[in-house]
């Protein structure tokens, strides 16, 4: 018997059935989550850099409570940027607002694009469920 338990926060279904994909895997304590990017829950991508990535960090949070995890429990973090030198004040900023500051390796990564035009940025992370 597998102990990985797919992970399908309610309003991430519809993306879940379309797209075919687990928006996280819980191994043992350890949550693998992934990419999350900024579009509302009708997965439209949201045009405005602050508002897309407020609603990327929110998404993510969602998929680590739906885990049973916070964003104190990332332990590993790779975020995938379009146009990264234009639009990472602007990140960084958010980012600082939300998520803890130097809890977790970070790694920076510029692409080309993401996975629809107007995405900005993803946010993958991985996760340790700490005991209670």
């Amino acid at each position: 018997m597998s102990d990985r338990t797919i992970i399908i926060p309610p309003f991430q279904q519809i993306i879940a059935d379309r797209a075919g994909y687990a928006p996280a895997v819980m191994v043992g304590d350890t949550l693998y989550c992934a990419g999350q990017v900024g579009r509302t829950a009708d997965l439209e991508v949201i045009q405005d850099p602050e508002r897309q990535f407020l609603a990327a960090w929110d998404n993510l949070r969602q998929v680590l409570e739906a885990g049973g995890c916070t964003f104190a429990d990332v332990v590993d973090m790779t975020t995938y940027h379009v146009n990264m030198s234009e639009h990472m004040a602007v990140f960084r900023a958010v980012k600082d607002r939300v998520f803890p500051r130097g809890l977790c390796a970070w790694t920076c990564i510029g692409v080309s694009e993401l996975a629809r035009p107007g995405l900005l940025v993803e946010i993958k992370c991985v996760a340790v469920r700490r005991s209670t």
